[in-house]
């Protein structure tokens, strides 16, 4: 998922995240650790009610649930719309498990993998009263795809005639059959894919009643299923959620129902007044997308220490390579900005949140490689300076495109400097971090280098490797920004997809080795992993607030003392 993220066999569908480690970006803490006490959540005594206000540093790409990938719409959207398949709400590695949610079990699997069967809880109504019909699955599927959400390759590449609805060959989705009389849902898949109970459990396919327009709906999002619902929406300055006064009487296991009325979220693109905001108790939550500055760091550990901690998450700071465009199309390019990179430089503009790591699979997830980095651990300028030359590509135009927000404009002002200093000509192109990604992925603007990164969607090292599969390249939203489209890593794919999410141990060799290739390719600059700060005020239930491993923290369980 961008900062804004795939057959679970026979009846074992509980997926677990195995030892995942990283944060918010990507680290190498534990995700359920974190650098004080105070990372407990779920067990606190607060009040019911009230308003909860979170200060975030980026906007939401969207609130619509079939355009949302990045973090921010997610925090929210997977408490509006419920999918039928969706995630425990507590803190750590068991926050990977999946659960029913709309469904009344996890799906029924077929032998050869390739057939979900779920059924619809009866009763169910979404927040302005209308019926849910077990067919509003396959047009909230149909509507992801019309309007072009960044992970519909998820369905396209799987979904038995949801490629043919995608081009407009089909009018509907062949493989997704619903019943409404009985709530029976059928989801046939092209091949085997092991994490295809995860696809299920994203909020794009959280359902919304058939007829929705088939458009994005930024402002006015749809209604949903879920303990929240929208309530204003203001473009690039904030939204407010409303406690959905009728989720409790629907009875959902294991589902919070909500504690306050209403929860503020803002924006602020300044992380430093954002995290004052916090610090002195003018906010009470700060975007756990977001790093807190150098400057107030030591403040916070010092003044705020019952109230803030550094928790994991599993995700990859990087920058991408376009291959197919120079400098980057020739391997002596990609391989000596990898020689040259000082990700040690990255950490120290990160305040200490980024931990170093040349890998893309993140340390902690099944398949992150413990082999030595395949261009050393130290930066060789030199040997890095004599590759460019001996390419004959010193002197070639590159332009860095970055974020307008500390500390990522920081990372950017480093990497173009390191660029000049290989022999590049190399420029800044800084966009606002609110259309940062969906600008980047437009085919149209074709960038060369910049920044990403990417938090799991899901613990399977399939997530990640949506950014470098062929098949996921797209014209708008197109998250594979090195346009990397390698015949071995597809091979490899073709196969590892089909290993279920239970049984991702047993293929944990062939993720490692197909991880030291990428790095060897050098098809990106992988940078690290980066922890993520549970920072709120002293007007919230620190213990009461669970930090999801998927969605950070989890506006449902958030509490007033």
């Amino acid at each position: 998922m961008r900062t804004c993220a795939r057959v679970v066999v026979a009846a074992v569908l509980a997926l677990t995240l195995a030892a995942v480690v990283a944060a918010c970006g990507s680290s190498s803490s534990s995700s359920s650790g974190s650098s004080s006490s105070a990372s407990g959540g779920g067990s606190g005594s607060g009040k019911e009610g009230g308003t909860v206000s979170i200060v975030s540093g980026t906007a939401a790409d969207s609130l619509d649930p079939g355009v949302s990938y990045t973090t921010q719409g997610a925090s929210a959207d997977w408490i509006v719309y419920t999918p039928l398949l969706t995630y425990k709400h507590v803190n750590g590695v068991d926050g990977g498990t999946l659960q029913p949610g709309l469904a009344t079990a996890l799906p029924t699997i077929s032998p050869d993998g390739k057939t979900y069967t779920l059924t619809l809880r009866q009763g169910l109504k979404y927040s302005n009263g209308q019926p849910v019909k077990a067919s509003d699955f396959a047009y909230t599927v149909m509507r992801a795809i019309k309007v072009n959400w960044g992970g519909k390759a998820f369905f396209t590449n799987n979904i038995v005639g949801a490629s043919a609805y995608d081009t407009g060959k089909a009018k509907t989705i062949s493989g997704i059959t619903t019943d409404d009389a009985t709530g029976k849902i059928t989801i046939k898949l092209t091949n085997a894919y092991g994490a295809f109970a995860n696809v299920i459990a994203f909020p794009a396919a959280g359902l919304v009643p058939s007829g929705t327009p088939m458009k994005a709906l930024p402002n006015d999002p749809p209604p949903g299923v879920g303990s929240y619902m929208f309530g204003t929406v203001t473009p690039n300055r904030g939204y407010t959620l409303k406690k959905n006064p009728a989720f409790a009487s629907l009875n959902l296991p294991d589902i919070p129902v909500g504690h306050a009325d209403t929860i503020s979220v803002k924006y602020d693109s300044n992380p430093t007044t954002e995290a004052q905001q916090v610090l002195n108790n003018q906010s009470d939550v700060f975007d756990w997308g977001d790093t807190l500055p150098p400057a107030l760091l030591q403040q916070v550990t010092s003044q705020a220490k019952d109230r803030y901690s550094a928790i994991g998450t599993p995700s990859t700071y990087y920058f991408f390579l376009n291959v197919k465009k120079a400098p980057f199309n020739n391997l002596k390019a990609r391989q000596a900005v990898n020689m040259a990179i000082d990700r040690d430089a990255i950490a120290r503009l990160a305040s200490g949140f980024v931990e170093p790591n040349c890998y893309f699979i993140p340390e902690g997830l099944v398949g992150h490689p413990t082999a030595p980095c395949p261009y050393g651990d130290t930066p060789n300028l030199a040997k890095a300076q004599a590759l460019v030359k001996s390419a004959g590509l010193s002197g070639t135009p590159i332009t860095v495109w970055g974020e307008d927000q500390q500390p990522r404009r920081a990372y950017i002002d480093y990497y173009t400097d390191l660029l000049n200093k290989l022999g590049f000509k190399a420029t800044e192109k800084i966009i606002a971090r609110e259309t940062y990604f969906p600008t980047i992925g437009d085919a149209k603007n074709d960038p060369q280098t910049g920044f990403a990164d990417w938090f799991q969607d899901f613990p399977n090292p399939v997530d990640f490797y949506l950014l470098q599969d062929g098949r996921t390249i797209q014209p708008t939203n197109n998250q594979n920004f090195s346009k990397v489209n390698d015949p071995f890593i597809q091979q490899q794919l073709i196969a590892l997809d089909k290993v279920p999410t239970t049984q991702l141990q047993s293929a944990g060799a062939k993720w490692q080795a197909l991880d030291q290739y990428l790095a060897k390719q050098a098809y990106i600059v992988a940078l690290g992993e980066q922890k993520s700060p549970k920072f709120y005020s002293n007007r919230v239930d620190y213990n009461s607030a669970v930090f999801h491993v998927l969605f950070g923290t989890d506006y449902s369980t958030l509490q007033l003392k």
